[in-house]
């Protein structure tokens, strides 16, 4: 049983710096977890494959804990899929960190009705996606929890690493010049450094790290692909394809978390998946012909007679042209992180976070197909009479989950209050 309690994410303050309150208690799933340890184990190699010289990577890799989780309950506004603790950078850095994949809030958040039609993808790509969305955001989790907000070395001035750097004529890797700064201040951290821009950058930068990743066959073998395609080749798995189109299509709904009238994103991971979106967007802009594109967001009219948007990647350039678009927006991410450059750094996320006019016009349309939000109907462990445990189930409605919340955290809790009797005098100053 594992569980852990604070106040953790702080995706919900307007400055991106208070954390909200949260925590859960969950069993261990040792079968998927040992999957996840053939990751850790390799992890290592792994990092090698990141588009940054070395000289942006952490001096030694502390290798963290990486489980995957089944939830008995969990107490916040949100359940995430995935979980990277702590979120200071200098502790991971210094001390490590510890990574989880919430199994069962994977599978109930990411299942796909075989029966209805998922929402901007064309009808070529509906079973593929359908039996294969699950296997594909399961690689995600895996490379963007651990390799993607695992991995980086952050540069601080009047350090020895730093003046290291600085002696060495350590090229930028995107002016071409020798770097000599800007570094993070003395006590700066990652956070008070970007501000509210830090939590939706870090998102994008871990999530690009999954898209980079997935293609690589040695890490599709962690995750029990069969047969992936062999190192070099053009050729990408039917998982890595979902992979990447679960992205575009996460990036087009997105749009549904932008606010037209303050031109501002209310969502981190949300805006981190348009921001991927857009940078797709605009290296098959580059590239010219419709037939050579690597995405389009086509539109077109559905069969209900209404204006719709039909996702289309073209899986041959994924490996070629997109990869490298990835990679190269990658490098500029970690390049900026490293170095507490927040004047490009954000100057880069801004670009691609915008919504110009054609962008806000497939606004629209999204957000008149918008689908309810899954709601998460926690059920209600109690012990009954005797020893005896019971499970308090709900019904899937908006009461529902009120009631799962009432009867998870009530007004007057009396075993929290023979805690808090029991460990009062412990308590005293």
């Amino acid at each position: 049983v594992e569980s852990y309690i604070g106040f953790i994410e702080s995706y919900r303050d307007p400055s991106g710096v208070r954390g909200e309150w949260e925590g859960f208690v969950a069993c261990v799933n040792k079968e998927v977890s040992r999957k996840f340890q053939v990751l850790v184990d390799q992890a290592e190699s792994f990092l090698e494959m990141m588009p940054w010289p070395k000289q942006l990577e952490k001096d030694k890799f502390l290798r963290p804990d990486f489980t995957s989780l089944e939830v008995l309950s969990f107490g916040s506004s949100g359940v995430p899929a995935g979980i990277n603790i702590p979120n200071y950078d200098d502790i991971r850095q210094s001390e490590g960190f510890k990574n989880v994949s919430l199994g069962n809030v994977l599978q109930a958040s990411y299942s796909v009705s075989p029966d209805k039609m998922v929402s901007f993808v064309a009808a070529a790509d509906q079973d593929k996606f359908k039996a294969l969305k699950g296997h594909a955001f399961e690689v995600q989790v895996g490379c963007h929890e651990l390799l993607g907000h695992g991995s980086g070395k952050l540069y601080h001035q009047n350090t020895p690493d730093a003046q290291h750097l600085v002696d060495s004529d350590f090229l930028h890797p995107i002016t071409g010049k020798p770097v000599t700064g800007p570094f993070y201040t003395t006590g700066a951290t990652w956070g008070s450094t970007f501000g509210k821009l830090s939590p939706t950058y870090e998102e994008c930068r871990a999530e690009c790290t999954g898209l980079f990743l997935c293609l690589e066959p040695d890490i599709l073998k962690v995750f029990g692909v069969q047969d992936p395609p062999p190192p070099g080749s053009d050729e990408i798995h039917d998982v890595s394809y979902i992979n990447w189109l679960l992205m575009a299509r996460a990036g087009l709904t997105g749009l549904e978390f932008y606010t037209p009238k303050t031109q501002e994103w209310r969502q981190a991971h949300m805006q981190a998946r348009y921001v991927i979106l857009r940078l797709l967007l605009e290296a098959s802009d580059k590239q010219g012909d419709d037939d050579d594109r690597l995405l389009t967001l086509k539109e077109i009219t559905s069969t209900d007679g209404k204006p719709d948007v039909e996702v289309q990647l073209n899986r041959s350039l994924i490996s070629t042209v997109g990869r490298e678009t990835i990679g190269d927006f990658l490098l500029k991410l970690q390049v900026y992180k490293s170095l507490g450059d927040v004047e490009e750094g954000t100057k880069l996320y801004n670009k691609y976070s915008e919504v110009p006019p054609e962008m806000a016009k497939l606004r629209e349309t999204v957000m008149a197909r918008k689908e309810p939000r899954k709601l998460l109907i926690q059920p209600h462990m109690s012990r009954g009479d005797g020893e005896a445990i019971e499970l308090q189930s709900f019904p899937c409605t908006p009461e529902g989950m009120i009631e799962s919340f009432i009867a998870r955290f009530p007004s007057e809790d009396p075993e929290l209050l023979a805690l808090y009797h029991a460990d009062k005098e412990a308590m005293k100053d």
